[in-house]
């Protein structure tokens, strides 16, 4: 089994997040990816502004009929700050055969080194670092100090490319708040369940 784990606020859910999973999926052969909502994120301050079972169920909503995706809720089972080594330890222990990956954005590979237990977290399991077109390959030498050598060019080795697509869950939010449409940033049923929820307003 290989299995994804793609962790975030997810506050909403958009396009963004699908095709980065989807790109993620197929060009790196995953057998299932897993969305993990946060409780909260370590790396945003205060809040998400939905509650985590409302994020979850988005998340379900804007991936039902993909026979790969699911969405995990163990992290808001948890709860307080979600940290990715809790989270790959969970799975490592579920699953001691699967290969284990986690989503991540090219931007967020220099701060990788200041996860809590980084090392740790680049022995359970490959990042897969996504990356916009005509962007410059990550330095993937920041990560000299909590791996190996070996270890760092298989993280090279396992980059994924995605389209380019100017949306965030932040815009959504602003777009929302000032009354304006949302129609073509996250998925229909997505957008539905925000308009009759009262979300984001």
């Amino acid at each position: 089994m290989r299995l994804g784990l793609f962790g975030g606020s997810f506050d909403p859910v958009h396009f963004g997040h699908l095709l980065l999973a989807e790109s993620a999926r197929e060009q790196c052969r995953l057998d299932r990816i897993l969305f993990l909502p946060a409780a909260v994120p370590p790396h945003k301050q205060g809040q998400p502004a939905a509650a985590v079972r409302r994020r979850i169920e988005m998340l379900q909503l804007a991936i039902g009929g993909h026979e790969a995706f699911a969405v995990s809720d163990i992290e808001a089972q948890r709860g307080g700050i979600s940290y990715t080594i809790d989270s790959l330890r969970h799975f490592r222990q579920d699953d001691p055969e699967a290969d284990l990956f986690f989503l991540m954005g090219a931007d967020m590979l220099h701060d990788l080194p200041n996860w809590r237990e980084a090392e740790e977290v680049c022995r359970l399991a490959i990042p897969l670092v996504v990356r916009r077109p005509a962007t410059p390959e990550p330095d993937f030498s920041v990560l000299r100090g909590v791996t190996t050598s070996n270890r760092i060019e298989l993280f090279r080795e396992h980059q994924v490319e995605m389209p380019q697509i100017g949306i965030s869950s932040t815009e959504i939010r602003r777009r929302i708040a000032a009354g304006r449409s949302i129609r073509y940033w996250t998925p229909r049923a997505v957008e539905k369940y925000i308009q009759t929820q009262g979300l984001y307003r």
